[in-house]
């Protein structure tokens, strides 16, 4: 035991040469391998390798592994890709659209996802994605992820609720940010997931800082860090004392923000999640030593975040604080070259996160020291840049800040306006007390009992109706083939006959073209006369039949066409195959007309006591209910009648664009 233990600690300790040298054997693998599940394989482990090292890497891999899974039609496995790719993608690459096209790459094939948590993860993903280019669609997303996720989902739906706040915050809809944000910090609370309990509170805190509600912001903030200490989460603190020292920040409270960022770095706990926590904190200090002339002290934080083996590249909020920090402190010794490259490299990361907070200040910095370098002309530019920014945050803050309040101002006048009324209906059913309970008596039995009547005659009325309906329906069908049967009947016995006579004195004239037309109006009324009345029914049976109008189908038309049939021979009345074939016929003649389908899917299974039909297809989809109000549509209701003809039951599954799926199952 001692041994294993002991092996697994020098693998895990072993020099990331290694495992670059892994990355070249894989890489050269996949290069020569022509087998797509090695190939898939071999990409799987390249993956493993580059998540925490190269995302340059990792990114180009998993597009090529989601691309092959689905060509491979491995939907699931693409799934799993896309989700881990988004964040990546997004955030690292900053490329959100490339993202939402890769998920819906695989969500157009979302039918062949099982798995709910996988599919309402895909919904988050693209949520998450669409949040940094359309608050709304995000929005969409999310409420699309809750629908798909199942009960046994019950974290990933908190994490939804959770997102659903963050974007209607964004938008200043700040009522129904509130409600998800409690939302998902109940259901974490429910599965003692604290520290996502504490993710959703911040969520709130958030909110409010970022649109300028500083006080109500402290107010949350201090009842969260109490739950913390409750709870024993310290390792949270830090990052709510440095979240509080930004704010007094903005408010413009140096001497409260300095105290904050000291009880930030006094309850710091090291982790490797908090690093960027840390590199916070100690560049704030830098700065604030370094606006009040204390330069040694202002070296001591500095060398404290030097001294951490710490990538900074991979945290862009970790290294704008460093960069800022850094930069300030060269200013402060005279080193204006130098903090003027930082100052630039931090403005760049800044712009590409559109963090306008950290935008505004890189450009306030600037022209310090465009001014200290004596180029008054772009110490001017930063400065308008810096205002402009401003201004922007202002706008959106006061325009977030009515929206607010005009929410707690209309909430507040309709619970007023409720009290009030409550408060009259309360006075008044004192006065009445007596009169009003035998009143409301009185009246419940009167219209109980006449409601009960109504009941009873208006059931007997439906009842009655629906089965004269259904008799009408059946009878009508029945008529309607035995109408189709004479008219096939006399074309292919009539006019077929006298075709075929016409025909043989043409041959005997030699006059070829006419003989060619003849023969093009006999296939003609013989199509006409197979589709009035299959009389294949009779003479090859209805799994032959069925086959046959498929494989016609198929050879025809440009609608490639699969099919699994069991024999289902003398299973039925003859009356009743005829009904079950001309559902499948029916079923098919609509996807050629309306699908727009490139393929389709037609499977009959026998079971002990039922038969179940099934016809799939990939086109256009439609929306039923619409199609099936419709008054002009009679194809559907068509189905619906010879189902309930043969006493079974149908089910139509179909959306826009998602294609469509009718299935049927009739009872032996």
């Amino acid at each position: 035991m001692k041994k294993i233990v002991i092996i697994h600690f020098i693998i895990a300790l072993s020099p990331i040469s290694g495992y670059c040298q892994d990355i070249q054997h894989y890489e050269d693998k996949l290069a020569i391998t022509k087998n797509k599940l090695e190939k898939l394989t071999v990409l799987d482990s390249l993956l493993a390798r580059t998540y925490y090292t190269d995302s340059n890497a990792f990114i180009n891999y998993s597009i090529q592994y989601i691309a092959l899974a689905q060509e491979m039609d491995s939907i699931e496995y693409a799934a799993k890709k896309a989700i881990k790719l988004q964040i990546p993608l997004t955030n690292y690459a900053n490329d959100p659209l490339n993202a939402i096209t890769i998920i819906n790459s695989v969500l157009a094939r979302r039918y062949k996802i099982k798995d709910s948590s996988l599919l309402g993860g895909l919904y988050i993903k693209r949520g998450k994605a669409n949040a940094k280019v359309d608050f709304k669609k995000a929005i969409e997303d999310y409420n699309m992820a809750l629908e798909n996720f199942s009960k046994k989902d019950s974290l990933k739906i908190a994490d939804a609720y959770l997102f659903r706040g963050q974007a209607y915050s964004n938008i200043g809809k700040f009522v129904l940010a509130g409600i998800d944000y409690k939302t998902a910090y109940s259901k974490y609370e429910a599965k003692k997931e604290y520290d996502y309990m504490v993710f959703a509170q911040q969520g709130i805190i958030s909110m409010f800082s970022m649109n300028g509600f500083y006080e109500k912001a402290k107010e949350e903030r201090a009842a969260l860090i109490m739950k913390m200490k409750a709870l024993k989460l310290d390792k949270f603190l830090s990052n709510e004392y440095y979240n509080q020292a930004l704010d007094y920040k903005k408010m413009g409270e140096r001497n409260l923000e300095y105290k904050s960022l000291l009880k930030a770095e006094k309850s710091y706990i090291k982790n490797e999640s908090s690093l960027s926590t840390f590199i916070g904190i100690h560049s704030r200090l830098i700065e604030y030593y370094c606006e009040h002339n204390q330069v040694i002290e202002a070296k001591k934080h500095l060398e404290l975040i030097a001294q951490l083996d710490y990538d900074l590249s991979g945290n862009p909020p970790a290294e704008l604080n460093f960069l800022g920090g850094k930069a300030k402190y060269l200013q402060t010794t005279g080193k204006y070259e130098e903090a003027l490259e930082l100052a630039q490299k931090k403005l760049s990361i800044a712009q590409n996160l559109g963090l306008e907070d950290e935008i505004m200040s890189s450009h306030s910095f600037l022209a310090e020291l465009y001014f200290d370098l004596e180029d008054y002309k772009k110490s001017i530019q930063s400065s308008q840049a810096s205002n402009k920014v401003k201004d922007s945050i202002y706008n959106r803050s006061t325009a977030n800040a009515l929206a607010y309040y005009q929410t707690l101002y209309e909430t507040e006048k309709k619970e007023k306006e409720l009290v009030e009324k409550n408060t009259n209906i309360s006075l008044l059913e004192k006065d009445n007390a007596g009169f009003k309970n035998a009143l409301l008596f009185g009246g419940i039995a009167i219209l109980f009992g006449f409601g009960l009547v109504l009941l009873y005659r208006n059931q007997r009325y439906l009842k009655n109706h629906k089965i004269l309906q259904e008799k009408f329906s059946q009878k009508l069908l029945i008529s309607q083939e035995n109408e189709r049967r004479r008219i096939s009947k006399d074309l292919h016995d009539g006019i077929g006959q006298q075709l075929l006579v016409i025909k043989n004195k043409l041959m005997t004239s030699g006059d070829n073209d006419t003989k060619k037309m003849v023969d093009n109006t006999i296939e003609e009324v013989r199509a006409i006369s197979r589709d009035l009345h299959p009389f294949q029914l009779q003479e090859l049976g209805i799994t032959k039949a069925i086959e046959n109008t498929i494989n016609l189908i198929d050879e025809n038309t440009v609608l490639f066409i699969s099919a699994e049939i069991d024999n289902i021979d003398n299973v039925f009345s003859k009356e009743d195959e005829v009904n079950i074939y001309r559902i499948i016929q029916e079923s098919l003649s609509n996807i050629l007309k309306h699908a727009q389908a490139e393929a389709g899917k037609v499977s009959v299974k026998r079971f002990t006591n039922t038969i179940f039909i099934s016809i799939r297809d990939n086109g256009v989809g439609f929306d039923f209910t619409e199609k099936y109000q419709d008054v002009k549509s009679l194809g559907l209701k068509t189905l619906l009648e010879r189902t309930k003809f043969l006493k079974g039951q149908m089910k139509v599954t179909s959306k826009k664009d998602s294609g469509t799926v009718l299935e049927f199952q009739f009872p032996l």
